[in-house]
């Protein structure tokens, strides 16, 4: 079966987490000013939020030495759990998304750069229940946690989440909901290009059917 052929049985549906399930850009942001502050370097939390995806290590390399990086993650995330869950909240029909598949009798797994730890912290607060949570992955190696899961789809905002899908021959199903705009991610190979996730449901219900 290739991947933009159905099936009968409902797959495993992967999520990657900031823009495509979870508008984290209010609480990161908080947290970066916070940490600029506490580490005295001027940080432009804005341009930040404006691309997420890529690992924290990568964002930290814009502003820190190379050799400095390892530490500032470590200090960054000190900030993280105090300034970015609160304000978290899901991205229009992220819990949809999630019940549609649960409905069909699908699995779920969150697969994200972010460090696993807060992942699950943001999803516990928010009350949304994934079947896994796999964290620590960038690009290409997500292809391993939806590998593993058997994920035959992969629904994310970023270039880098259409490289996993592909890498893992998923089908790719990306929202532009991200820093990356339409015609970016058909270009990088998405299967499906959704406006955002209001739109999952419909997609996922003919795709099935």
């Amino acid at each position: 079966m290739t991947p933009m052929e159905s099936s009968s049985a409902a797959p495993t549906v992967g999520f990657d987490l900031d823009l495509t399930l979870l508008d984290t850009r209010p609480g990161i942001k908080a947290a970066f000013e916070a940490f600029s502050v506490d580490v005295g370097v001027p940080i432009d939390a804005d341009l930040v939020v404006s691309r997420l995806g890529p690992p924290l290590r990568h964002e930290l390399a814009h502003w820190f030495p190379e050799d400095r990086v390892p530490e500032m993650v470590k200090r960054y995330r000190e900030f993280y759990g105090q300034y970015a869950i609160e304000p978290t909240v899901p991205m229009p029909g992220a819990r949809d998304a999630i019940q549609a598949v649960h409905e069909a009798g699908g699995r779920t797994i969150v697969v994200t750069a972010k460090n696993e730890p807060h992942a699950k912290l943001h999803l516990a607060h928010l009350g949304m229940e994934p079947d896994a949570v796999v964290g620590d992955l960038w690009a290409e190696g997500k292809a391993e946690a939806l590998r593993a899961h058997d994920a035959g789809v992969y629904v994310g905002d970023h270039i880098g989440d259409v490289r996993g899908a592909r890498t893992a021959g998923a089908l790719s199903v990306a929202v532009a909901t991200g820093p990356c705009d339409p015609e970016e991610l058909r270009a990088a190979g998405a299967d499906v290009v959704l406006t955002d996730l209001t739109d999952f449901r419909p997609w996922w219900e003919a795709y099935r059917g």
